[in-house]
């Protein structure tokens, strides 16, 4: 079946335009949640406003990685900075699992001994860190879908704004039943949310960092469709990778037929694994029998260290 590696792209500068507006407002709720923690002498809402620093931080690590990717390549980066995006999703999830842990271990501590909470300073910077958060994630939502670096940005605000959904209701809970323990009980609650999300998402940049095979192509598939093609006896050495996120590509060695010619069968292969899986930039290195690898390995290359 034929694979789309394509995906809706927004407009460039419309993008950026959507990650500077949610910096800014993510910045002036920091700022808002600092104060409301220092006027009210919640040592909560100042943890909140580092969690939300946090964010921000991870706002402007997505800006400047879609700044950086679009850069031509050069000669120090021969295949583009289009990886850019996909190692700062990697530092944005990595950032979510380290937070996610922080809040278990503070809503651990917590359990032992809850402490006061100012109610309402809690219900009304919940809220409008609701707003914010849900601002945020709409502003993402629709970037999101092709990128890892604007997912994980997503799902970081996703978090939050069900974070701030929490504490509004712990808020409340503490006002009209003085249960002090709703607060941490939440905080363990959102920790829990936030690693799996976390954890179930990071394994696709780190597959593509490490050159792994795209999830969504069957390399067996692949290799059976070249060597279908007229004029191709075999294949071997085969590299499937992405070069940036939504971009595959394929490097093999190919024994042609005798009498093949190794330029048909180029063209043949280009053709078939384009048009067949979505693979439009490849690199084919072509062998008569005679001088064919013996024994030679199906994918990768052999490895001659000791």
């Amino acid at each position: 079946m034929p694979h789309d590696h394509g995906h809706a792209q927004i407009d460039p500068d419309s993008g950026d335009r959507r990650v500077s507006i949610a910096i800014w407002a993510n910045a002036l709720l920091t700022v808002a949640q600092i104060l409301g923690g220092i006027l009210s002498g919640s040592l909560a809402l100042i943890a909140d406003a580092l969690h939300n620093f946090s964010d921000m931080a991870s706002l402007v690590i997505a800006f400047a990685a879609r700044k950086i990717a679009r850069r031509p390549a050069d000669d120090r980066m021969t295949f583009g900075y289009g990886r850019i995006e996909v190692v700062a999703g990697l530092i944005n999830y990595t950032t979510l699992i380290l937070v996610g842990v922080y809040l278990l271990y503070e809503g651990g501590m917590r359990m032992i001994d809850p402490p006061e909470v100012a109610g309402w300073t809690v219900v009304i910077l919940g809220g409008i860190a609701l707003i914010v958060d849900t601002l945020t994630a709409l502003l993402t939502y629709s970037m999101q879908k092709g990128s890892v670096n604007i997912r994980a940005l997503f799902l970081h605000n996703l978090s939050d704004a069900l974070a701030s959904v929490a504490v509004i209701v712990g808020g409340s809970l503490i006002l009209l039943y003085n249960m002090w323990w709703v607060d941490p009980a939440i905080t363990i609650g959102i920790a829990v949310y936030i690693l799996y999300l976390a954890i179930t998402e990071i394994g696709e940049p780190i597959r593509i960092l490490m050159l792994g095979s795209p999830p969504d192509l069957d390399a067996g598939t692949v290799v059976a469709a070249i060597r279908d093609v007229d004029g191709v006896r075999d294949v071997h050495h085969v590299h499937l990778w992405q070069m940036q996120e939504n971009e595959a590509a394929l490097d093999c060695h190919v024994v042609v037929d005798e009498g093949a010619s190794p330029e048909d069968t180029k063209v043949a292969i280009k053709a078939r694994v384009a048009e067949q899986f979505g693979i439009r930039h490849s690199t084919l290195e072509f062998e008569d029998p005679e001088n064919a690898h013996d024994d030679a390995q199906l994918y990768g290359h052999e490895d001659h260290r000791a």
